[in-house]
C-alpha cells in the first residue's frame, strides 16, 4: 500500500489539475448557458462541474487505476487484491469521496485508520498501492 503522505502530495497535484479543467467546463458552461439568463445558474454549474469531475476520475480510475496525478507519484487504485476498478465499484468511490473531500472527514479519517485509509477507499473496497514500476525504482535507489 501506498504512504500517506505521497497520496496527500498526489491530491494536491490532482486539485491543481482539476482547477485546469473546472476552468476549461466553467468557461464552457456559462458561453452556452448565458444567453439563456435564467436564475437557477449557480446550481447548474456546480452540478455540472461536479458531473465533469466525476467522469474524469471515474474514466482514469476504471481505465488504468491511475489519474496522471497518480502516475506522476507512482501510485495506483485497485481492489485490496490488486484488480483493476470496475466501472460501479469506480463511480461508487467517486459517490463516497465527494462528501468526505468537502468535509475534510473523509481525509481525517486516514489518521486513525489502521491501514491508513481515506474513508471512501474504506467504504467502496478500494486500495491505493504504490505502482509497480515505483516499488522497483524505489528498489534501484536502496541497492
Amino acid at each position: 500500500m501506498a504512504g500517506l503522505r505521497r497520496r496527500v502530495a498526489s491530491l494536491l497535484y490532482e486539485a491543481l489539475l482539476l482547477v485546469g479543467i473546472a476552468f476549461v467546463a466553467a468557461s464552457l458552461f456559462l458561453a452556452l448557458m448565458a444567453p439563456a439568463g435564467f436564475a437557477y445558474g449557480r446550481p447548474l454549474l456546480q452540478a455540472w462541474l461536479l458531473c465533469i469531475a466525476g467522469a474524469y476520475f471515474i474514466y482514469c480510475w476504471h481505465r488504468g487505476g491511475q489519474t496522471l496525478p497518480m502516475r506522476t507519484w507512482g501510485l495506483r487504485l485497485a481492489t485490496p487484491d490488486g484488480r483493476p476498478l470496475g466501472l460501479n465499484r469506480a463511480l461508487l468511490r467517486y459517490v463516497l469521496a465527494v462528501p468526505g473531500a468537502l468535509t475534510g472527514v473523509g481525509f481525517a479519517y486516514a489518521l486513525v485508520d489502521r491501514d491508513r485509509q481515506f474513508l471512501h477507499d474504506r467504504l467502496a473496497g478500494t486500495r491505493v498501492f504504490a505502482s509497480p514500476r515505483a516499488r522497483a525504482r524505489r528498489s534501484k535507489v536502496q541497492a
